[in-house]
């Protein structure tokens, strides 16, 4: 895995444009909005496209934590289980930090009941794992 940098950097862009898909078209399933984007720049009042920017840099940062962290301490065979393994440890990881950001920065309300944000999120980030590890391979 040393050696694999733009393998994790593409992997991370990859897993975070199926997620981002996945977030842009959640609202029209009657999940609430997820835009991680206008979270981000709106604490921190910066354009939407700094936002965006981040968004895609924290899916980046994930997958390196992957492949340098992750990947060599937990022993499971199966890509896709490895892959929801690490989804959920991205979850945790991203609520975490949005808490932090929390009392950096006023952080706008999000939409939607605590139950459906989870549900969303946990979907979201379950791909996100799983394109990033599949991406990766062994």
């Amino acid at each position: 895995m040393k050696n694999e940098l733009p393998k994790l950097v593409l992997a991370g862009i990859l897993g975070t444009v199926v997620m981002t898909i996945i977030m842009l078209v959640a609202p029209h399933l009657g999940m609430p909005e997820m835009a991680p984007w206008k979270l981000l720049a709106g604490a921190m009042n910066l354009p939407i496209a700094v936002g965006w920017i981040l968004h895609f840099l924290m899916g980046i940062l994930f997958a390196l934590g992957y492949g340098y962290v992750f990947a060599p301490k937990v022993n499971i065979s199966n890509l896709f289980l490895k892959g929801i393994a690490f989804g959920i440890v991205a979850l945790i990881m991203a609520q975490i930090g949005m808490k932090l950001m929390g009392v950096l920065f006023e952080m706008p309300p999000m939409d939607g009941s605590m139950p459906m944000r989870l549900v969303a999120m946990l979907i979201g980030h379950i791909v996100f794992g799983v394109v990033t590890v599949k991406t990766i391979g062994k």
